[in-house]
């Protein structure tokens, strides 16, 4: 009973690790946003992330054959040229028109190589070898990478890319390398070029393996066995000066019923959104992914439980309701008894100001174990409606469910009338101190919320309204920020 209940209430928070919006869309539910802050973030990391799969990046070989008077042609060589370190001193993005432009520019490489020259006559042959190391400085690095939408997956391409080497430094070693410095100086063309077209190569051939497991990945999400996601692209990108807005259907389909579409404008833009400008990324989610929900877990069939055992076993005596139903107790005395708890409906959500409502129609059958047989004595119908709200502290979803109103009739009954408020007393006291403190020691535990590649959302806040639930927060290495927590 608990985990349904849980389910309910926590399905949409759940979404969060999967990464705001746009201004009036139709068919997405769930929208992502990234501040300039987050923007900034997503950059160093893409940076960083860029310079670990580069290096060590190889060069392709140089050859010259150089006059030199009295001696003669003699052709050097450049192999092995490998770009070992590179170090970027400032960088920035800005969102555009076409695409996100990213340059990183005061940047440094460390390249290390091997030189060899070598000199025929019909006298005598030389030849020489030995090391270099090469010094890259005031490197520039710009990609503007174009973000489309390509038939519901998010399509990536280089629109404008470029590298430019302002001034390198060559050192040899070796040999008699002394001898030939300045004969290597012929080369520092060449290796300019050699190093701006091999990063720009690299790092466009890097966004479109990036573009094919983009749209290569599914459209759907499975949630266990019984429901998938749609994660659909539906609006956007959207750039603007500060900001990147993306919105998916997020509707919940039953597994084998294939994707289905909803229409409703969700916009994080719209009043209510997250406004804090130090947050690096806004989360939408409108009460109609809950409701999706909670029909596809309704039409599994699985929206009813078995009441047998109790903290208070009482309860399940007839004796325990000798004084509320007399004829219970007079017609079958100190016989267990068990509940069954059936929806009849889907559960209704809804996202109010100060949290999440859910309406839920039940059925309640009282039975009677007797001699071992289960005897159907009773059915009521209740009209309940909870609420719960939820918080995110660490990489862990908290929350906690309230018992808002409780309304009861009888719809059958074989021990003649029943004495309705007395026994709708009784299951409101059976709901909040029994039924609800097991859901909410579950809720207070939390549920951890999974990471994405290590990162995961912190100091989120959460803000209700509008029939949607906004989550603001900021992201950071998991470890690292529980660890400087712990530290503190």
């Amino acid at each position: 009973m608990g985990r349904r209940l849980l389910f309910i209430f926590l399905v949409p928070l759940l979404l969060l690790s999967s990464s705001t919006r746009v201004e009036s869309g139709e068919n997405d539910f769930i929208s992502f946003g990234i501040s300039e802050k987050g923007l900034e973030f997503a950059k160093d990391l893409l940076i960083n992330n860029a310079i670990s799969s580069l290096i060590p990046l190889q060069l392709p070989q140089i050859e010259q054959k150089v006059q030199i008077p009295l001696v003669g042609t003699v052709r050097m060589v450049l192999s092995d040229i490998v770009i070992y370190q590179v170090n970027v001193s400032s960088s920035i993005v800005q969102p555009g028109e076409i695409g996100v432009t990213i340059v990183a520019s005061g940047a440094t490489a460390n390249l290390s190589l091997n030189w060899s020259y070598s000199y025929s006559t019909w006298l005598f042959d030389l030849s020489d070898s030995g090391l270099a190391s090469i010094q890259v400085e005031g490197m520039e690095i710009g990609l503007t990478l174009g973000l489309k939408n390509q038939q519901g997956s998010l399509s990536l391409s280089p629109e404008d890319c470029g590298c430019y080497v302002h001034y390198i430094s060559i050192k040899l070693e070796g040999g008699a390398s002394w001898l030939y410095q300045g004969i290597v100086d012929y080369f520092e063309d060449d290796i300019v070029s050699a190093v701006e077209d091999t990063i720009t190569k690299n790092v466009m051939d890097g966004v479109m393996k990036l573009d094919s497991i983009s749209e290569s990945l599914p459209k759907e999400i499975a949630f266990g066995d019984v429901a998938t996601l749609n994660i659909t692209i539906t609006e956007g990108p959207i750039m603007t000066n500060t900001s990147l807005l993306i919105g998916i259907d997020g509707l919940f389909t039953q597994i084998g019923y294939g994707i289905t579409s909803g229409r409703y404008g969700n916009s994080l833009l719209s009043t209510g959104s997250c406004n804090n400008a130090e947050k690096m990324v806004g989360i939408s989610v409108h009460e109609n992914v809950l409701n999706s929900a909670s029909v596809v877990y309704f039409n599994t069939n699985k929206m009813y439980w078995i009441i047998e055992n109790l903290p208070e076993q009482k309860l399940l005596n007839t004796a325990g309701w000798r004084f509320i139903i007399p004829k219970l107790y007079k017609e079958y005395p100190n016989d267990e008894m068990s509940l069954n708890f059936t929806i009849l409906s889907p559960p209704i959500i809804e996202v109010e100001n100060q949290g999440i409502v859910a309406s839920v129609s039940s059925d309640v059958i009282i039975n009677v174990v007797d001699n071992g047989d289960v005897i159907p004595v009773a059915c009521i119908s209740m009209e309940i409606k909870a609420s719960g709200s939820a918080g995110i502290s660490l990489s862990t979803l908290a929350g906690g469910v309230s018992l808002s109103k409780l309304t009861m009739s009888l719809k059958w009954s074989k021990i003649g009338t029943l004495h309705m408020v007395l026994v709708q007393s009784v299951m409101s006291a059976f709901l909040r101190r029994i039924i609800l403190p097991v859901v909410n020691l579950r809720l207070k535990i939390g549920y951890s919320l999974p990471d994405f590649h290590g990162y995961g959302l912190q100091n989120a806040s959460i803000i209700y309204g509008d029939s949607k639930i906004i989550v603001c927060s900021d992201v950071d290495r998991a470890y690292e920020y529980v660890s400087h927590l712990i530290l503190k």
